[in-house]
């Protein structure tokens, strides 16, 4: 086994083990309505997504995907909430935090990338002159970043 192969394979189990918190969509209120309300839907919240990003699990509570697009925080899904699990009231940003990997990002290591200050819509990421990409206190956790950075850099946290 080449040494490469070796560390891909502790990475990838270490994945497995970690526990990853679902993204909601950020118009809820209490958590537990979730899995009360949304076990009897259709998965309208998921139709209504101008983004795609709203994903259907095997439980029926919808969890955020930014894998392909973000949040533009539009309202259409609490619009389309039939058990008022999502509310247009309860609007808020997405509770999680965003975060650069130093170690990942081709910035911080002398590679000029802008990757993931272009599609920010919330200008929620700093450059110190052309390197050393921060985010900053405006970000909203869309997710749009997270889509773009080529080397998968940006992380999501609780």
């Amino acid at each position: 086994m080449k040494r490469r192969d070796f560390f891909s394979s502790i990475k990838s189990s270490l994945k497995k083990e970690e526990k990853i918190a679902i993204l909601r969509p950020p118009y809820f209120e209490d958590e537990d309505l979730f899995f009360k309300e949304c076990i009897n839907c259709e998965g309208l919240c998921a139709n209504a997504c101008e983004e795609k990003i709203i994903v259907i699990q095997e439980d029926k509570t919808p969890k955020l995907d930014f894998s392909n697009s973000g949040c533009t925080y539009c309202d259409e899904c609490a619009i389309s909430c039939p058990n008022e699990v999502l509310k247009v009231d309860f609007k808020k940003n997405i509770n999680a935090k965003i975060s650069i990997n130093i170690l990942k990002c081709l910035s911080w290591n002398q590679t000029m990338c802008f990757s993931c200050k272009d599609p920010c819509l919330d200008d929620a990421i700093d450059f110190l002159a052309m390197f050393r990409p921060e985010i900053n206190s405006n970000c909203t956790a869309c997710g749009f970043c997270i889509k773009y950075c080529p080397v998968e850099a940006i992380e999501i946290g609780a």
